[in-house]
C-alpha cells in the first residue's frame, strides 16, 4: 500500500472512450482518484453519483475526479450514460492500477474468499503526491468526507 507524501504511481491508462489518461494530466489540480469494485452495483453507484451531484462544487475548489475499476470500456460507458457521470473512468482490466495502488486484495463475502478491488480513494496534490488515503469510504457522503479532510 502506498503512503501519504509518496508520489503517486506514474501509469498510463485508457478511459471509457479509449483516450490516454495519467495522473500527470491533472498537474496543477488536486485529484480525487477513487477505486471502486464494480460498475452499476448499489454502493459503487452511490459513490459515483455523490461525486456527480457535487462535481461543480469539487471543480470550483480545484479538484478533478477520476474513477478506476477493473471493468471494461463498454461497462464504463453504460455506467456513465445511465448515471450521467461527468468524469472519466479508467479501464483497468489488466489490474495494473489496482495493483500499483495496493487496492487489489483478498475479500470475503458470505464466507467465500476472493480477490477484488478494495474501495479506496487517493487524494493527490497538484504535483501528484498523495495527500490523503481514504480506506473507510462513506459512499453516500464521500464528497463531504474529502472536503472535510482538505479543510474546504
Amino acid at each position: 500500500m502506498l503512503s501519504i507524501g509518496q508520489s503517486a504511481p506514474k501509469l498510463l491508462g485508457k478511459d471509457q472512450n479509449g483516450h490516454n489518461i495519467r495522473v500527470e494530466d491533472f498537474a496543477g489540480k488536486k485529484l480525487i482518484l477513487f477505486f471502486y469494485p464494480k460498475d452499476n452495483t448499489p454502493t459503487c453507484t452511490k459513490e459515483a453519483c455523490n461525486f456527480r451531484d457535487n462535481y461543480a462544487l469539487l471543480q470550483s475548489k480545484g479538484l478533478a475526479v477520476v474513477g478506476v475499476s477493473i471493468d471494461g470500456a463498454k461497462s464504463h460507458q453504460k455506467f456513465i450514460t445511465k448515471h450521467s457521470l461527468p468524469f472519466p473512468l479508467i479501464v483497468d482490466e489488466d489490474k495494473e492500477w489496482v495493483q500499483a495502488y495496493g487496492v487489489w486484495a483478498e475479500k470475503q463475502m458470505f464466507g467465500r474468499k476472493y480477490m477484488g478491488t478494495k474501495r479506496t480513494t487517493f487524494v493527490l496534490d497538484e504535483k501528484g503526491n498523495i495527500l490523503h488515503i481514504i480506506s473507510k469510504v462513506k459512499s453516500a457522503e464521500h464528497t463531504q468526507q474529502i472536503l472535510t479532510l482538505l479543510g474546504l
